[in-house]
This record gives C-alpha cells, sequence and structure tokens, in this order.
C-alpha cells in the first residue's frame, strides 16, 4: 500500500459518514430513493475494504501500509507537543477486519431494505456506528482511535432500544451501562500511556516504539484487556452480549455479533500487545483461564436454550472465548488463529443472525421446540443455516475449521489441559448443533406454519455473500494467514514462534 491509500483509508470511514449526511437530507416519505442510496453506498464500502485487503503488501517490512496523517490540532503546549492528528493505517489484521465489516453491511443492508418504521433513521444510526468500526480499525492516533470506538458504541442504543423486540428497553440499556464502563477504562489507560511515555504525542507508531517499565505494563494491560474485553464479551463481563443479541434487529444483530464484538478483541492486539508487550505476556495465562471459561459457559449455556437467538447468543461468547484463548497463548500461531476466528466467527454469526431475522419476520417465533420439518417447507433456508451450523462447529473446509485448529494447537503447545478443555467445547458445539438441526428441520413438518415461506430474494442475496466468505476461508486460507501472520511478526515483540 501506497500513502495514497490512506486517502483510500480515510475515505472509507468517511464513506458511511458522508451517506448519514445524504440520508438526512432525503425525505422519510421517499423510500426507493433511501434504498437505492444506502445500495450504493453499502456496495461502495465493499468493493474498497476488498480493495484495501487486497492492496496490502505482507512482503513489506514495514509495520503498517498506507499512512496519510492531517494535523488536527498542531500544539497543545505542555500536553501534547506533537498535537493530535487524523492518522491512518493498517496492519494486516486490521486489513482482515475492514474486509469483514465490508461484507458483513452490505449483507446487513441488503435485508434490512424490508424495514417499515422509520428505515431512513434506522439507516443514518448504522452508518454512523459502521464510520466508527471501519475509523477504529484504520486509525493510528490514540485519541482518534478512542473517538470512533465511542462512535461504533454509542448508536447502539437506540437502534435495539427502538427497532428491536422482545425486552428491547432493557436489553439496550444494560448493553450501555456495561459497555461504557469498559470505555471508562480503556480512557484511563490512553491516558496513563500517553503521560508515561513523555513524547506528548498520541501517535501510535511513537508510542510502540517507547519501552515501558514492567511495572507499568503489567499495572496497565488489565484496563485495557477488561475494557475492550467486555465489548469483546469477555467472561464474566459479557452478561449484556446474550440480552442484546435477543432484542436487536437483524442488522445490528449481525453487525453486533458479527463485528463490534471483534472490535474489542482488536483494541487488546492493539493498545495491549502492540503497546505493551511485556504486560501481555505477563497476563496471557490470565487471557487463557478467562477464554476457556467463557468458551465452555457459551457452550453449556447455548445447550440449555430454547430460543434460536439466544443460542446463538451464547454461542457467540463460547466462540469469543476460543479468540481470548488464542490471544492468551502469545504465540504466532495461536494469534493468528485468534484473528482467523475474529473473520470466521464474524461472517458465521451474521449468517445464523440473518437466518432468524428472515423466519422470525414471518414466525414472530424463535422457540426450537415449536419448529420441525423445516428442511422440506424451507430449503434454502435449512441449507444457508446448515452452512452457518457446519462452519460454527468447526467442520474441514469451512472458515471455522482453520481458526480452530490454529488456536488449539496453539493452546496444547502452551497448556495441554486447556487444549483438551477447549476439544471438549467444540464437542458440546456440535452436540447442540446437531440437536437443533435435528429438531428443526426433520421430522413431521408442523402445520402450524403452514403461512412460512422461504426465504425472499434480498435474504438469498444477503446469505449467499455471507455463506460465500465462509467457503472462501475454509478452502483457500493463505490470503488471511499471509497478511495476519507477517503482521504479528512485525507488530508483536517477543511473540513466539
Amino acid at each position: 500500500m501506497t500513502e495514497n491509500d490512506g486517502l483510500i483509508l480515510i475515505t472509507l470511514f468517511c464513506l458511511p459518514l458522508l451517506s448519514a449526511i445524504l440520508l438526512m437530507l432525503i425525505p422519510s416519505k421517499e423510500r426507493s430513493l433511501i434504498i437505492g442510496l444506502t445500495g450504493i453506498a453499502s456496495s461502495l464500502m465493499f468493493i474498497v475494504s476488498i480493495y484495501v485487503f487486497l492492496s496490502y503488501d505482507f512482503n513489506s517490512t514495514a509495520q503498517y501500509q498506507g499512512i496519510f496523517s492531517l494535523s488536527w490540532v498542531s500544539d497543545i503546549g505542555f500536553i501534547a507537543k506533537d498535537g493530535i492528528q487524523l492518522k491512518v493505517g493498517i496492519d494486516g489484521i486490521a486489513a482482515s477486519m475492514i474486509l469483514l465489516t465490508g461484507i458483513v453491511i452490505l449483507a446487513g443492508t441488503i435485508v434490512s431494505w424490508k424495514i417499515q418504521y422509520k428505515i431512513k433513521d434506522f439507516f443514518i444510526l448504522l452508518y454512523i456506528l459502521v464510520a466508527g468500526v471501519f475509523g477504529t480499525f484504520a486509525m493510528l492516533d490514540l485519541f482518534f482511535w478512542f473517538l470512533l470506538y465511542e462512535t461504533a458504541v454509542l448508536p447502539m442504543y437506540l437502534l435495539i432500544g427502538v427497532w428491536g423486540s422482545t425486552r428491547k428497553q432493557y436489553g439496550a440499556m444494560k448493553l450501555m451501562m456495561m459497555l461504557v464502563a469498559g470505555s471508562i477504562l480503556i480512557f484511563a489507560a490512553i491516558f496513563m500511556i500517553f503521560a508515561e511515555s513523555q513524547l506528548g504525542t498520541f501517535d501510535m507508531q511513537a508510542l510502540s516504539s517507547v519501552q515501558f517499565d514492567r511495572n507499568f505494563q503489567i499495572l496497565v494491560f488489565p484496563l485495557i484487556a477488561i475494557g475492550c474485553g467486555t465489548l469483546g464479551a469477555m467472561f464474566p463481563f459479557h452478561a449484556w452480549s446474550p440480552d442484546g443479541h435477543a432484542s436487536a434487529p437483524t442488522a445490528v444483530s449481525m453487525l453486533h455479533a458479527g463485528v463490534l464484538m471483534k472490535l474489542g478483541a482488536f483494541g487488546i492486539i492493539r493498545l495491549g500487545f502492540q503497546l505493551l508487550p511485556e504486560g501481555g505476556q505477563y497476563w496471557g495465562p490470565g487471557l487463557m483461564t478467562l477464554g476457556i471459561v467463557a468458551a465452555l459457559y457459551g457452550a453449556i449455556s447455548a445447550l440449555k436454550q430454547t430460543d434460536l437467538k439466544l443460542m446463538t447468543g451464547f454461542s457467540s461468547i463460547s466462540h469469543m472465548g476460543y479468540v481470548f484463548l488464542g490471544l492468551g497463548t502469545y504465540s504466532l500461531i495461536g494469534i493468528s488463529g485468534a484473528v482467523l476466528q475474529m473473520f470466521a466467527h464474524g461472517v458465521m454469526t451474521a449468517l445464523f443472525f440473518l437466518l432468524i431475522g428472515a423466519m422470525y419476520d414471518q414466525s414472530h417465533n424463535r422457540e426450537i421446540p415449536n419448529f420441525s420439518g423445516l428442511a422440506a417447507k424451507m430449503p434454502i433456508w435449512s441449507i444457508f443455516f446448515v452452512i452457518a451450523g457446519l462452519a460454527s462447529l468447526g467442520l474441514p473446509g469451512l472458515s471455522g475449521f482453520v481458526a480452530e485448529l490454529h488456536i488449539f494447537i496453539g493452546t496444547f503447545q502452551s497448556y495441554p489441559i486447556i487444549g483438551g478443555l477447549a476439544v471438549l467445547t467444540a464437542a458440546i458445539t456440535a452436540t447442540y448443533l446437531l440437536r437443533m438441526f435435528s429438531t428443526m428441520f426433520f421430522g413431521e413438518f408442523n402445520e402450524k406454519w403452514n403461512q412460512l415461506n422461504d426465504m425472499n430474494y434480498l435474504e438469498k442475496a444477503g446469505a449467499l455473500i455471507l455463506a460465500a466468505s465462509i467457503l472462501f476461508l475454509g478452502l483457500w486460507p493463505s490470503p488471511w494467514m499471509n497478511r495476519i501472520a507477517d503482521s504479528i511478526q512485525l507488530g508483536i515483540p517477543g511473540v513466539l514462534m
């Protein structure tokens, strides 16, 4: 990537913001115009995210590529001598997450065109959220990184509270209170790093060259791990997640589980491992412990659920536990597996929530025991659901297998007992998914649901994009592996090979 590509990165997170502004100027009654604008905007985001991913040069020796900066405040006296700058740049990890966001927002936009209530306001908030996500992945200035991180989180309250279902007010408030509490810890950690460096800058590149005192790193790293980990549904700070998943509208569930939870794990890598590597090494066993507890807890809880969305919500906690497990190994193969899992789980769980939303819009019911024989009534919907489920349980040839294999190998190399528990978690995952398939898809059809129709063309289009991504990563993972492994070696000091 060149400096000109830095302008592309700025365009990437300005595009959803500009789209939100244009939507504000369109009368609410012009539904076709709103759909047309969001279709163009989401397609452009998808295309640019593919360009960013493919243009990343994994043979380069530079830690970040596509670096471009604009001075925002040139000097703040004794506070920040070098001021604050809008500085962007990516590594292979960020490039993978940008591609994930582009895929999920395109599918999420397509399935949201069926929204009837205040569709314009919905897309304004959704695109502001996406602007924050793209910006967080691309930003190399801590001040703007935190600003965009919060921009990605705050619209969730209204998106769930207004367009959600079931206990939407409770779910929205619980989510917001816990995520804001986590943000306070991140905010404190950022200013502690800024003050300790004595460089007078928020520039991540400059800060990554500072050798912070080991005791300082050990003290500050947990603030980042817990603060960002709360958004990643780290145990025991996960309680907001199942309620948020269950209450959110379809596209918000897709962005929430598919992308926003990954933003938390990304923050641990970017702010924790890359700025405070000794702290990451010291607390690695703690991350692994919380990761395996989350993986087992989420899988066992999913086993007991009868609501499809709650089952998928607890499944997401379990799969994010794998991410923290891989990060805790502090090894090349373990962290590579964690980032692969972030992408694999992102597209897989987005497909889950798209399909659950497609059925709930018709039946207004998500209880697994109430359905049977759906494979005959909704064959295309069932095929897509099986693809997502098999990816979730780690079937070879699908995205989940590649990611989990790396995590399991890294974990067995460090702590064989925890590795064995991780494999047990995979077995529990297979149990609740296969049981759900048996109950819902086979057997005698429940005549109560005669009015159900298979997926419409919008839902099929969104599902096809996500299913293709699952298959692509599962069958040809090297484009991701080349970029991710290269960035881990260049950007995380002391990582075990």
